[in-house]
């Protein structure tokens, strides 16, 4: 990885630890993630007591606490799944204001729970990510469901569960409202496994894929961009291209020796399964190495 200061590098051991953990903490691999942006402005850190100022440069600390106090909002009293997605409907999407827009598929910070907690808009996969950790502080039967294009929210039995979607202010989902988002974004049916429970590591791989989707877009931002893939190189399971994707913004970003060095490690790995994309990528080294004359 690329030479880190000594904050950056416990945060990255804290998210590799957390991310190997038996029950990874779903909060804190996004916050840890959210941090990689830069530390968040002095205003929007909240004490953790009242009058104490407690560093927290990056809202780690804050966000934990701001999704603790929403969870407290909530009513207290059983309830079924309905009343679940309904309370938390009124409280996140209409007290709070939580919901998104196609503008804000454009932020950065609409990846970033810190900044989603902050601004109350985000992506459907972090805004869904508020939900399921006010809701889970609360005791609900909750869990994210990663239709294709599109992240919702789902209560109770994981049969026939109870659909809501935050991006839309908390919105209930039909299965037929859920058939059409999958076939507006894919065009084919939905499929059964579409509604399997996502998994922490699975949900943090899909928004670090979205913040690298955003920087591509955005060649000046090579500097996200690896962030992104160096973090997904940390989780235990990640697609082995991403090794080749990272050599290559090494090189974008002047570091020719170091990005040839990662081509040619990577290349020696697909040798014996795909030799001639290995030979393409030794290449790219060569002609990586060559930029230096």
């Amino acid at each position: 990885m690329s030479a880190l200061d000594s904050g950056t590098a416990e945060r990255r051991r804290q998210f590799a630890e957390e991310a190997r953990s038996e029950r990874p903490d779903l909060a804190l691999l996004c916050l840890l993630l959210g941090a990689e942006a830069g530390p968040v402005g002095p205003a929007e850190v909240r004490p953790v007591t009242p009058g104490e100022a407690v560093p927290d440069p990056y809202g780690i600390d804050a966000a934990q606490i701001e999704l603790d106090r929403l969870a407290g909002l909530l009513p207290y009293g059983s309830r079924s799944p309905a009343d679940w997605a309904s309370a938390l409907a009124e409280l996140l999407g209409g007290r709070c204001g939580f919901g998104g827009s196609s503008v804000d598929y454009q932020r950065l910070d609409s990846s970033l729970l810190q900044q989603v907690l902050r601004r109350r808009r985000g992506l459907p996969i972090l805004l869904s990510v508020v939900w399921i950790e006010v809701a889970r502080r609360a005791g609900a039967p909750v869990y994210g469901v990663a239709l294709p294009g599109h992240f919702v929210v789902g209560f109770g039995d994981r049969e026939r569960p109870v659909l809501a979607d935050p991006f839309a202010g908390g919105a209930p989902l039909t299965g037929q409202d859920a058939e059409l988002l999958v076939t507006g974004a894919t065009g084919a049916a939905l499929e059964p496994s579409m509604m399997t429970p996502a998994r922490p590591l699975e949900i943090v791989l899909r928004i670090l894929n979205n913040v690298r989707a955003w920087a591509a877009a955005r060649p000046e931002r090579t500097d996200v961009a690896l962030w992104a893939v160096e973090l997904s190189l940390l989780l235990p399971s990640h697609p082995a291209r991403l090794r080749f994707e990272r050599a290559q913004l090494l090189v974008q970003r002047g570091e020719f020796l170091r990005g040839a060095a990662e081509m040619e490690e990577y290349a020696e790995i697909l040798d014996g399964i795909e030799p001639t994309t290995a030979e393409n990528i030794r290449r790219k080294a060569h002609a990586a190495r060559a930029l230096l004359n």
